[in-house]
């Protein structure tokens, strides 16, 4: 199943996404033993909904020991680097959230380890077959996800589920990303896009635009685009007289 969700604009897609992943997850708890497994992105939309997100735990029955945080991608820089998704996001949870250790994991950073991709060969061991029930991912305005790259080697089947990339077009260079092959295994992928720059990308990505990232991942269960009046612009709109 894929859908398209548009809002009016970029702070009502932030707000009724956040209400919307919340219900979902509590929904998941119900329904489901073990954890619920939660892959996130990076970006200034996603940290908006992770401010939202956290602002309304106290309102909701979510069990927060059974929420398993993983990344999509992560920029390969030092723990305190402020480029670093990882710091951004924790700090926005953690006001209102505990992040349990054993159930929160950020990939790894340049402190400590030798390269990206020695870093990206920890977190494949990390992550093993894990499946997430939801990835939310953003996309930028070539279509890229994650740090998967059109006409970019990142992009290209690899037969791994986490690379390091070492040569990305935006900076920093340096980066670690899940594979294709990887989110697309996940129960559902939303997207979160915002903006009239990329509303060329967001009408070739539903489309399925086999050239770019965006226009191939897809989650195994449903994928749900969520995205403001710009973004939107370009896709078809069809109205109802009912």
């Amino acid at each position: 199943m894929e859908q398209v969700w548009r809002y009016a604009t970029s702070a009502d897609l932030t707000d009724a996404t956040a209400e919307r992943l919340m219900r979902h997850l509590v929904a998941l708890q119900a329904s489901q033993d073990g954890p619920v497994r939660l892959c996130l992105t990076g970006g200034r939309i996603a940290n908006r909904i992770y401010e939202v997100f956290a602002d309304l735990a106290d309102d909701y029955a979510l069990d927060q020991s059974r929420v398993e945080i993983w990344w999509g991608d992560e920029r390969f820089v030092p723990t305190e680097d402020p480029a670093r998704h990882a710091g951004h996001t924790l700090a926005i949870l953690a006001r209102k959230l505990p992040m349990i250790a054993s159930m929160t994991h950020p990939m790894p950073a340049a402190d400590g380890i030798a390269d990206s991709d020695a870093s990206a060969a920890a977190y494949a061991k990390e992550l093993g077959d894990t499946v997430f029930d939801v990835t939310l991912l953003g996309m930028g305005v070539d279509g890229h996800v994650a740090s998967l790259f059109p006409d970019h080697p990142s992009f290209a089947l690899q037969g791994h589920s986490v690379i390091g990339v070492n040569d990305a077009p935006l900076g920093p260079p340096s980066r670690i990303s899940l594979t294709v092959e990887t989110l697309s295994r996940s129960r559902e992928v939303w997207y979160l896009v915002a903006g009239e720059d990329k509303a060329i990308a967001v009408a070739a990505s539903v489309a399925g635009d086999p050239a770019i990232p965006a226009g191939v991942v897809r989650g195994c269960e449903s994928t749900l685009w969520l995205v403001d009046r710009a973004a939107a612009g370009l896709l078809p709109y069809h109205s109802c007289s009912l």
